[in-house]
């Protein structure tokens, strides 16, 4: 089983909205073979709580806007340090860069198929790694 195509356009959708709030290492795996819940997973991080929020809240507008989706939940927005987005086809992961590091989800994910991003999204790969508040590695 694989992604359905309208999970694949959420995520892109969902990427390219968080790409476009300046999120750090954007990266989206295809977890439709081994949870049933859901087909897709994307990651973000940023290196401050008011930037999460930034984030967060321009994925769930664009994807409402342009997709007519909303999410079925959304947790832990309180803090501001790790917020999950259920779109039920997709879930959306932004943390802050430490959180980022300290659950190291893509090790979770490693063996599930990356989904190839858009440009914008891809090139924001290692960006929490060049001193602007973040520590990935």
């Amino acid at each position: 089983m694989t992604a359905t195509d309208r999970s694949i356009e959420l995520i892109n959708a969902a990427a390219q909205a968080a790409a476009d709030k300046l999120a750090h290492d954007v990266v989206a795996y295809d977890v439709s073979d081994v949870l049933s819940i859901t087909d897709a997973f994307l990651l973000a991080s940023a290196p401050n709580d008011r930037q999460v929020k930034a984030i967060v809240d321009e994925i769930e507008e664009r994807l409402q806007k342009e997709k007519g989706v909303k999410p079925v939940r959304r947790e832990g927005e309180r803090d501001g340090r790790w917020v999950l987005l259920d779109f039920v086809d997709i879930v959306v992961h932004v943390q802050h860069s430490e959180e980022r590091v300290f659950y190291a989800l893509e090790r979770l994910w490693k063996d599930c198929p990356e989904i190839d991003l858009p440009e914008d999204a891809k090139a924001t790969r290692g960006k929490g790694e060049a001193g602007e508040g973040g520590e990935l590695s």
